[in-house]
């Protein structure tokens, strides 16, 4: 396959019964979901959508936000989902940031932040296409030979970057994970987490295997239950939040098909691990997924022992701990993690950067802090940018939110550096809580002394009403 649009042809002709889709609107087979995409498709070219062009695709979760996606990849287009929760003035900004021609959207309000707002009935339900002021000919990514994606870095530190995945590397990045994964045409994905954010991998992989997307939009533990039990989910894909509210779910509970469940966004508590598996007779596996390279490392050998890994490398990627001059570290030691192999991706938007341009040595420098142990096991330690340095110790703040977001009535939280006067920084710590009138600060720091180094304690504690998160749910940093 050298086009992503040739995951869907193929998974129709292959499995044309099978069930693509569980949604909102009921089922939908591969035969289906290829018909309605290839009249969309249609469409799209004959109101102007041309080989270069970018297409805003703004809609939620469910069929449409497929066939939207693999409708402007099969015109050769360069799709660019953008969150339906944003605001308007997020959306016009990227629109404009990613030189896009076209807005295709389920809403009307959306579509008018371009012009010449046009409504277009050829699907079951109404969809919407709009031009924006960018002219046909000046392209969205001229420089990127067969750019099928544009996805935006979530900017939790600092300004987003607009990354480029080319047809040829989304392909890459979809074999490389599944020879990890190992799904199947008979795997039913439950689907929790945003499409917009989590799409290159995941749902390019389901569909190129031939796996049903079991669309749950409902975050509650027994929606997910019901959802997994209901239409026989073999592996779920979620975030530390999703896992938590299932291993903490108050009543009894079995999930008898599920096999695999995967936490990805962010690192989870290996306490929430525990009492999942407990619960579940289900171990959770981490996975590290990161735009510019895909889903390249995967802890499903050693999930039960170490929940905190993220774990081992796919095997056709490469990774390595190293020190600033990209000298290579002993095994156990803290360093930087550097990764390279097939599947990454093909450059920036702007100013326009090719992938050559941001290799140091061929590796891809991710910008976390990882350990890896003698047998290849890696184990994130935090973001470069964001340790905080305590009289020479280094301290991430990952760890230390870890523990605090497993004190009771603790919603979520972020760490931050403080300056000091003596040991240049201390921790202090932001919380969002269930309930204000019931928090005790002196009780959070003495859980934080049962739990943590002395000079990794926090030495503020701030209580805020919200803690911000990025669209793919990782915490904003300053």
């Amino acid at each position: 396959m050298n086009n992503v649009y040739d995951t869907l042809t193929h998974s129709a002709r292959q499995w044309p019964d099978h069930i693509a889709v569980f949604d909102e609107y009921g089922t939908l087979t591969y035969s289906e979901l290829y018909e309605q995409t290839e009249k969309l498709k249609h469409s799209l070219v004959d109101n102007g959508v041309i080989k270069g062009t970018g297409i805003g695709i703004i809609c939620s979760n469910s069929r449409y936000f497929i066939i939207f996606l693999y409708a402007s990849i099969a015109c050769e287009a360069i799709a660019m989902p953008i969150s339906h929760q944003q605001k308007p003035n997020e959306i016009l900004q990227a629109l404009t940031e990613a030189n896009l021609h076209f807005v295709l959207s389920e809403k009307r309000e959306d579509a008018e932040l371009g012009k010449n707002v046009l409504e277009l009935n050829e699907l079951p339900k109404e969809y919407f296409l709009s031009r924006t002021p960018r002219p046909l000919t000046e392209l969205t990514a001229s420089f990127i030979p067969n750019a099928a994606f544009i996805r935006f870095t979530s900017g939790t530190t600092g300004k987003a970057k607009g990354v480029i995945i080319s047809h040829q590397s989304a392909i890459e990045r979809v074999t490389g994970a599944n020879e990890a994964l190992q799904l199947t045409n008979k795997d039913r994905v439950v689907w929790v987490l945003p499409m917009a954010y989590h799409f290159v991998v995941s749902i390019v992989l389901y569909i190129k295997c031939g796996a049903g997307i079991i669309i749950n939009n409902n975050f509650l533990a027994e929606s997910i239950i019901e959802s997994i039990n209901k239409f026989k989910g073999t592996f779920l894909y979620a975030a530390p939040m999703h896992i938590k509210l299932l291993a903490t779910y108050n009543k009894e509970a079995e999930l008898r098909t599920l096999t695999k469940v995967i936490s990805t966004t962010t690192g989870i508590n290996p306490e929430i691990c525990n009492d999942f598996q407990n619960k579940y007779n289900i171990p959770v596996s981490q996975a590290y997924g990161i735009i510019e390279i895909g889903l390249p490392i995967i802890n499903l050998k050693r999930s039960e022992e170490f929940p905190e890994a993220v774990g081992y490398s796919v095997p056709s990627c490469e990774v390595a701990i190293l020190d600033k001059n990209l000298h290579p570290l002993a095994d156990e030691e803290t360093g930087l993690l550097g990764i390279r192999g097939p599947g990454m991706f093909d450059g920036y938007l702007s100013p326009p950067t090719y992938r050559k341009d941001v290799l140091k040595n061929g590796w891809f420098m991710t910008g976390d802090y990882a350990v890896r142990k003698k047998d290849g096991l890696i184990i994130i330690k935090g973001r470069e940018k964001n340790v905080i340095n305590i009289a020479g110790n280094k301290v991430f703040p990952d760890e230390i939110e870890t523990v605090i977001n497993t004190y009771d009535g603790v919603r979520n939280s972020k760490a931050f550096a403080k300056i000091h006067p003596l040991l240049g920084e201390v921790v202090a710590v932001d919380v969002e809580l269930e309930n204000k009138e019931d928090f005790d600060p002196e009780a959070l720091i003495t859980f934080c002394r049962k739990k943590l180094s002395s000079f990794k304690i926090p030495q503020f504690v701030i209580v805020v009403d919200e803690i911000p998160l990025t669209g793919s749910g990782k915490t904003k940093r300053v």
